[in-house]
């Protein structure tokens, strides 16, 4: 079994509140979420209101598949034209670490 994840950094643009924040940070969620059936949530920077932490977990048999799926991840919240990307974050994990 291989465990992959992604840690985003975002910085969001026009937001004045942590409500915009939240109507910002959400649909991204909810798409990761839908579209590709991993694991994500807002992880960081909950106070700040114009920067976002994204985590997304995602569990498979295989590297390649797994693979697939993390790119196809960071290359959803890259088109996304309200957040900048600043960094991301991957990891694969085996269950033997």
């Amino acid at each position: 079994m291989y465990v992959g994840t992604l840690s985003f950094d975002l910085l969001l643009g026009d937001v004045r509140s942590l409500k915009e924040k939240r109507s910002v940070v959400r649909p991204i969620v909810a798409e990761l979420q839908r579209k590709f059936a991993v694991s994500a949530a807002e992880v960081g920077d909950q106070d700040v209101y114009r920067r976002v932490k994204i985590g997304v977990a995602v569990a498979s048999g295989e590297t390649g598949h797994l693979t697939d799926v993390l790119d196809r991840c960071e290359r959803m919240v890259a088109a996304r034209p309200e957040v900048e990307l600043l960094s991301v974050r991957r990891r694969l994990h085996t269950d033997e670490d």
